[in-house]
């Protein structure tokens, strides 16, 4: 297989994305995918990270390409996992603190700093709305998360979030549980838990 066929295959299989590194792990130069890059009519939308015309840029994909350490929280995580039915009004995200975010701080991106303990406690992968694979809380994290700051949570995406989950055929509430204790917050959750579980 030559080297522009290694390319299309991985183009195709990353949903019209081309990430350089990729093509760095798959030996292949610089040259080469500038080459590539020309005679297709890819986009370079940041750096290192190519589409081809017919791809929608998926900003949430593009972030965690660009920024391992993010993991999806807050509204936009409740939306990827289809526990509130508006779209999140700013990305969230939460990185382990420490982390250099600042650069991440922009008009739309809250960040929220994670303890060590705490920042990889029920990191999954979901698809974005885009279809492309990202990682964010699951659904039990999310609801700590939503327990802890319903203060700063519009009442109705409070109301909303809780109620699907609660009502939801996927709920895993020994899960739930375990990750109220590791939060230290047990009897918060289990308020609403006893409310609507």
């Amino acid at each position: 297989m030559d080297k522009n066929d290694i390319l299309q295959q991985l183009t195709e299989r990353n949903n019209g994305y081309l990430l350089a590194a990729m093509v760095k792990e798959n030996k292949i130069s610089k040259a080469v995918l500038s080459k590539y890059v020309k005679e297709k009519g890819l986009e370079r939308i940041a750096r290192g990270i190519y589409i081809t015309d017919d791809v929608w840029p998926d900003e949430l994909y593009i972030m965690q390409v660009r920024n391992k350490a993010v993991i999806f929280s807050g509204e936009t995580a409740l939306y990827l996992h289809g526990l509130i039915d508006r779209e999140y009004s700013g990305i969230c995200i939460s990185v382990p603190t420490g982390y250099n975010a600042s650069h991440l701080k922009t008009g739309n991106v809250r960040v929220k700093y994670a303890s060590k303990s705490s920042y990889g406690l029920g990191v999954c992968t979901v698809p974005s709305s885009s279809g492309n694979m990202v990682k964010a809380y699951d659904r039990e994290r999310c609801i700590c998360d939503l327990i802890s700051d319903r203060n700063k949570m519009e009442v109705q995406n409070f109301q909303t979030a809780i109620k699907e989950y609660m009502s939801g055929k996927g709920k895993k509430l020994s899960r739930l549980v375990e990750y109220a204790e590791k939060l230290g917050m047990r009897d918060e959750v289990m308020k609403y838990v006893e409310v609507f579980g």
